[in-house]
């Protein structure tokens, strides 16, 4: 069925889910025709007059409950007449091409409040792939009239980093564990965290207290010397009971607010550069798959390079070649 993006357009701004369902399904699209009419519609949703809507993201260690905390935090701001858009995504999936969709399952409450919107987003490819369908999705919530997005990200590692280079704020959760409270916890996640919080305190506040307390120490050490600098809080949280979690969200809020307008414009076109060459280099990737020069020569190189007769920097160099037309070295 042919894509009508007028339809979708229209749609999206008069805040039809059917029509933001649609629109996401196909900026999430790998397919060329597709991907051209993704960028049409999103130029079209692109307003300059559009509010500057909250972008966060959501991440944390194994086991840490994120969903369970989403949906609590998700359902204080729709109690205070907001609407807000959950974009759950899964890089893992750039590995496997595919992933368990169970957040709308672990978010019984918040998947059926009206002013709430639940995208699992899996997304086959390349972290080059997240970020475009990432960032295409917003504007599209954006446009759909959504008042606060949040964008949990169900992979661990360089997918914190891809997410936390397209939102305004970056939350990590954590847990209270015995003994060492910062295993699992690498210094590069605690250097893109704006704030931190330890869930799952119910019933045990004192552990998490104490996590908290270790944590804080940890991050005056990473952030030494930012004088007048935004220093991550650490806090405490039960997103099971929704104890300390309009706590952690003002502090969300007041991370954005110390950006002021100014900055979150500059971090925004910081982004928008960024996200410039993670499309080159997604699209250049996508352009070296279909090839036909690269296809010719493909199965071959793979071959030679499993038997051990080709060097993996050689495979490079004639795939490269194979794609830019040149002939191939023997």
């Amino acid at each position: 069925m042919p894509v009508d993006v007028d339809a979708l357009v229209a749609g999206v701004r008069e805040g039809k889910r059917a029509a933001v369902a649609r629109s996401i399904t196909l900026v999430e699209s790998s397919r060329p025709d597709h991907r051209a009419l993704a960028r049409e519609l999103v130029t079209a949703l692109a307003s300059e007059d559009a509010p500057v809507v909250p972008r966060v993201g959501i991440s944390g260690v194994p086991g840490v409950g994120k969903s369970t905390f989403i949906e609590s935090l998700g359902t204080h701001l729709t109690s205070q007449d907001l609407r807000v858009g959950v974009l759950a995504v899964d890089p893992s999936s750039v590995r496997t091409g595919g992933s368990v969709l169970g957040d709308k399952t672990r978010m019984p409450r918040l998947a059926t409040d009206p002013r709430a919107y639940i995208r699992p987003s899996p997304t086959a490819g390349t972290l080059g792939g997240v970020a475009r369908a990432t960032a295409q999705s917003m504007t599209v919530l954006e446009a759909a009239g959504y008042d606060v997005v949040l964008v949990e990200t169900v992979g661990v590692g360089q997918s914190e980093v891809t997410v936390a280079g397209m939102v305004d704020s970056f939350l990590f959760l954590t847990l209270a564990r015995t003994g060492d409270q910062l295993q699992g916890i690498k210094k590069g996640i605690l250097e893109i965290a704006d704030v931190i919080a330890v869930n799952k305190a119910d019933g045990r506040e004192h552990e998490t207290e104490a996590a908290a307390k270790e944590l804080a120490g940890a991050l005056r050490f990473v952030h030494r010397g930012a004088k007048g600098r935004w220093v991550p809080p650490v806090l405490t949280c039960s997103g099971l009971t929704g104890h300390g979690v309009p706590e952690v969200w003002a502090k969300v809020v007041a991370h954005r607010e110390s950006l002021g307008e100014q900055g979150v414009a500059a971090k925004r076109a910081q982004q928008q550069l960024d996200f410039t060459w993670a499309l080159v280099r997604d699209e250049l990737e996508q352009r070296l798959r279909r090839s036909p020069g690269v296809a010719a020569v493909r199965e071959a190189i793979r071959a030679e390079v499993l038997s051990g007769a080709l060097p993996a920097t050689a495979a490079a160099d004639r795939l490269l070649e194979a794609f830019d037309g040149r002939p191939t070295q023997a």
